[in-house]
This record gives structure tokens, sequence and C-alpha cells, in this order.
């Protein structure tokens, strides 16, 4: 008699993501200045805009349009949210072991970043009143920044992990851009203080302005590339650790 042919088929099992052992915090010891810096800049920079009066703006204003104010709140209002947000995101420990918590304010970092944060950027860049090269460079800040965001969210929905990562990585690094521009700043102030008064005659102001786009450029370029070159560095030291087996 031929034997029964087996009802059981096998099935192959969902993907998870990737499970590791929780990470002390002493591990990690960059958590805790990322955050103070994250909470120091907040502290200075938010405050002159919770009046919501144009005359306490730290920025430049255009005469028109006359939405162009209210997009700008809009636009840093929902920056803060996201600056404390990265926080809990790039938190190894917490990702591990509170997998929900980072899930969750992944989501929010997404689909609140992207109309208060990206929106914004996009309709505000080429009204800026710092000049054409701010205009073309804060165009291409929002539009990198919102495609980065969006393939990461792709990329986690797709159950690919790895590139949910990277993506989100490099969108991290360009909302840090914007916090890392006042310290920039101030570098780049002390590197050209002796052209004060050779160039712009004492004018402390006109210095400003004329390293100001330098700055609001390299702010967001400069991690970018450090993240580039992390990501590369990180994978060539995992295939140094797992190398790919010959016949």
């Amino acid at each position: 008699m031929a034997p029964t042919p087996s009802t059981h088929t096998a099935t192959t099992p969902p993907r998870r993501h990737p499970t590791t052992t929780p990470v002390p915090w002493w591990r990690r010891p960059w958590i805790l200045p990322l955050a103070l810096f994250s909470v120091t800049f907040l502290l200075y920079s938010v405050p002159p805009y919770l009046s919501l009066d144009p005359a306490d703006s730290r920025l430049p204003l255009p005469e028109s349009p006359s939405w162009y104010f209210p997009m700008l709140l809009t636009h840093i209002f929902g920056g803060a949210l996201l600056t404390l947000l990265v926080v809990l995101q790039v938190w190894p420990w917490l990702r591990t072991r509170h997998p929900a918590v980072h899930r969750w304010s992944g989501r929010v970092y997404v689909w609140s970043g992207i109309p208060l944060v990206g929106i914004p950027a996009l309709l505000i860049a080429p009204f800026s009143g710092t000049g054409g090269s701010a205009q073309i460079g804060n165009t291409v800040w929002a539009l990198l920044w919102s495609a980065f965001t969006l393939l990461g969210y792709v990329m986690a929905r797709r159950r690919r992990f790895a590139e949910h990562r990277d993506w989100m990585l490099r969108s991290f690094a360009l909302i840090y851009g914007i916090a890392f521009n006042r310290v920039l700043l101030i570098v780049l102030m002390v590197i050209m203080s002796p052209r004060l008064e050779t160039v712009h005659g004492g004018d402390f102001d006109a210095l400003g302005q004329d390293v100001g786009v330098a700055s609001g450029f390299l702010s967001w370029v400069l991690p970018l590339l450090f993240v580039e070159w992390w990501l590369k560095y990180r994978r060539r030291s995992r295939r140094e650790r797992n190398p790919t087996p010959t016949a």
C-alpha cells in the first residue's frame, strides 16, 4: 500500500525585526551628550518664537508672502519635536528593550515631520531673506530630508531594516544640521575674524552674513558626509568579521 502523502506543508517563517542583546547605556556614552545638546539648542533657539511675533524672529523675514512667518513657525516647532524624537530613535538600549516605543516614535517622526518640517521648508526656502545661495541650499536640504525620511519609512514597511536604518541616519544627520549650524557659525566667525577689519571695515554683521551662507550649507553637508563614511566603515567591518565563504 502506497504511503499517504503528508498534508503538512512547510511554510516560510515570517521575517522579523532582527533582535539583539540590549547594550548597557554606558556602552553608548554619546547618547547623553546628544540629548543635552538637543535640549540646549532648543532652549536657545525656540523661545523667541513662542511669542508668535515676527519682530522677535532671529531670521530676516521677507515682506511677502504673508504666509511666510506662519510657515516658518510651523517648521521651527515641528523641527523642535523631531530633534527630541531623534534621541529616542538612535538610542540602541531603547530600540532593543522597548521596540514599540522606537516604532511609534518613528511613525510620529515621519508623519508629523513631512507636513510640519519638510513641506514648510520647501515653501519658505525660495523666499529666504538671506539671499539666493541660502534659498538654493535650503531647497536642496528640504528635498533631501523629505526623500531620505520617506525612503526610510518605506524600507521599514518592507522589513528591509538594514536599509531602513541607513536612510533614517541620513535623515537624522540633516535634522541635526540645523543645530550644528549654530556651532559651525561660531567656528567660522573665529576663523574668518581677520577679515573683519580688512574686508568688512569692522562691520560684524557683514562678516556674519559673509560666513552665514557657508555655515548654512556646510552644517548639513558635513554631517551627511560623516554618516556616509560611517555606513561604509560599518559595512567593511561586518564583511571582515563575516567573510563570504568561497566554494
